[in-house]
């Protein structure tokens, strides 16, 4: 009895499985579990609010919902990120637009393109101290200005002064690392720096003073700030990659400015020695750079801005002309409306 009662058993169980295998097969029949892609992805700068963005989307899940797997990693600003671009240790970077736009146009890098814009304007910016009485562009004559060696603020001074009514000659250019910058003006080795606008709040804590910021965007309105690049060889290997990954990551962006307490918490769990509070202050300094004009989608860039960032950046002598917007863009993949 109790030898039947297993034969039973088992042969029961042998149809069930061979029920089930086959209908599956029917259900199923040529169907693979997709695979997660891979990815590695160079912020702007380290790991600090204004590029807390990719880090939110990783948290929330969004690169997930779109099968990607993000390898983040810290960025060192325009030239090694473009360097990790090209070597492919990355396939997607964050950077200065208008910087690469100037390599671009001197043939120094160009094989990347922009497919969406962090900032709507450039973030560059003249910084100082109240107590030095430099008030506006014109007061920095005969002034010294520190700015990082060869970085985007350097290179668009004299664009900036000539627009703003002062003669660039006057004013002693430093060229340092960027790293140095807040540490020169709190010793007061020199009167201004050239650096970024978001830098705001670590300047007032260095010097412990009243921060005077006079942003290069007074004058040079068209230009964009920071841009997501990758590389022509992956938009047409991969364009289906290239469009879920940028739509990731602009709902990071998107939820970083309208979320700033709970983006600077997540950038803090991946960079601990980055306050919260830090990141806060740059997030909502940021917030209304991202937001593009007349309602457009975050993430937008106008080809007749671009057409008008190369046409300033060569009639200052930074480029030779002959350079096209979509060498720079790939416009199929920037959010319309």
């Amino acid at each position: 009895m109790f030898r039947r009662s297993r034969v039973l058993a088992a042969a029961l169980l042998a149809t069930a499985l061979t029920v089930s295998g086959c209908s599956s097969g029917d259900d199923d029949a040529g169907a693979s579990p997709k695979e997660t892609d891979k990815v590695a992805y160079i912020t702007a700068f380290g790991a600090v609010g204004r590029d807390a963005f990719a880090w939110v989307a990783k948290e929330k899940g969004y690169f997930a919902e779109a099968g990607i797997e993000v390898d983040i990693k810290k960025g060192a600003g325009n030239a090694p990120n473009l360097t990790a671009l090209k070597a492919g240790q990355v396939q997607f970077a964050s950077l200065d637009f208008t910087g690469a736009v100037i390599q671009a146009g001197k043939g120094e890098f160009t094989d990347w393109r922009a497919v969406a814009a962090v900032h709507q304007q450039t973030l560059v910016a003249v910084m100082t101290t109240k107590d030095t009485n430099i008030s506006s562009a014109q007061d920095l004559a005969g002034k010294t200005m520190a700015t990082g060696k060869g970085s985007v603020t350097e290179l668009l001074f004299p664009a900036y002064a000539k627009l703003a009514g002062l003669d660039p000659t006057k004013v002693d250019i430093k060229g340092v690392q960027a790293t140095a910058l807040n540490g020169l003006m709190k010793s007061r080795e020199v009167d201004a720096l050239g650096t970024f606008l978001l830098s705001r709040g670590a300047l007032a804590t260095a010097t412990q003073k009243e921060v005077v910021v006079l942003p290069y965007s007074d004058y040079l309105r068209d230009l964009f700030g920071n841009a997501i690049i990758t590389t022509p060889g992956l938009i047409e290997k991969d364009p289906d990659l290239v469009r879920r990954f940028t739509g990731a990551l602009l709902k990071g962006l998107q939820y970083s400015v309208d979320h700033p307490e709970e983006a600077a918490t997540i950038l803090n769990k991946a960079e601990p020695t980055y306050a919260v509070a830090a990141g806060v202050g740059e997030i909502t300094a940021m917030a209304p750079y991202v937001k593009p004009a007349g309602g457009a989608p975050v993430g937008a860039m106008d080809e007749q801005r671009v057409a008008r960032t190369i046409a300033i950046l060569q009639g200052s002598g930074l480029m030779p002309a002959g350079l096209d917007p979509k060498s720079v863009v790939d416009f199929s993949f920037v959010p319309k409306t």
